[in-house]
């Protein structure tokens, strides 16, 4: 349940982070922020953690601040940025030695047996697909973060008071940062399931066979991988 309720708030983020850039109206991005803080605290609220109710009140003030300064848009051009790299680092970190592959996990996970079972062949290959989407990631954030630099009017480059070199729109960032984003992260999962399919036969009936078994896995299964 809460995990639906964070996605209603994602999703709510994304359409009206998006309209504050198309229509520069500072109205939807302060209403982007207050969804993106409720994302972000309506879990431990929901537990009542003390910190949540106390972080709550600050975080308004700090949005309700940016606002009557002008600068409340600022905080969007940085979300797309630290969301991409903060689900990099859950990858890339599974890459240390001594820890297992986040991808080689979820495979152990869905095929109902210990990491150690899984084929030789089939665990090198989980190996570099983590890999791969950690490189993946950063080359996303890397891209938000030069366009979110460059953007005009009211970019990172700008609010320093550098006029940006290569200016593109406010709305044409939030195409990339808030919608194509997404679109590249689909396209991605996609081809590697047709690559894995391919290289791994008789595994998945169809993508929607792999959809399913990846939510089968069950709300507690994702939080203990995520840990």
């Amino acid at each position: 349940m809460i995990a639906l309720l964070q996605l209603l708030l994602a999703l709510g983020y994304a359409v009206l982070a998006h309209l504050a850039s198309a229509w520069q109206h500072d109205g939807c991005a302060l209403a982007a922020l207050g969804l993106l803080i409720a994302m972000l605290l309506v879990e431990p609220l929901l537990h009542r953690r003390p910190w949540a109710f106390a972080a709550l009140p600050l975080a308004a003030w700090g949005a309700w601040a940016l606002y009557a300064a002008g600068h409340v848009a600022l905080p969007l051009l940085l979300v797309p940025v630290v969301f991409v790299l903060a689900i990099a680092w859950i990858f890339a970190r599974t890459l240390r030695p001594g820890t297992e592959p986040l991808i080689t996990r979820i495979v152990a996970g869905i095929e109902g047996g210990a990491v150690q079972d899984i084929a030789p062949e089939l665990r090198r290959y989980t190996r570099t697909l983590t890999a791969a989407w950690a490189a993946v990631l950063v080359a996303m954030a890397a891209a938000n973060l030069l366009l979110a630099l460059l953007a005009s009017p009211g970019g990172l480059l700008e609010s320093l008071g550098i006029a940006s070199p290569w200016p593109i729109t406010r709305e044409q960032w939030s195409w990339f940062a808030n919608v194509l984003n997404y679109g590249v992260i689909g396209g991605f999962f996609a081809v590697e399931f047709m690559v894995r399919k391919r290289r791994f036969p008789g595994r998945y009936h169809s993508f929607a066979d792999f959809l399913r078994k990846l939510a089968g896995l069950g709300p507690v299964f994702w939080r203990d991988l995520l840990r």
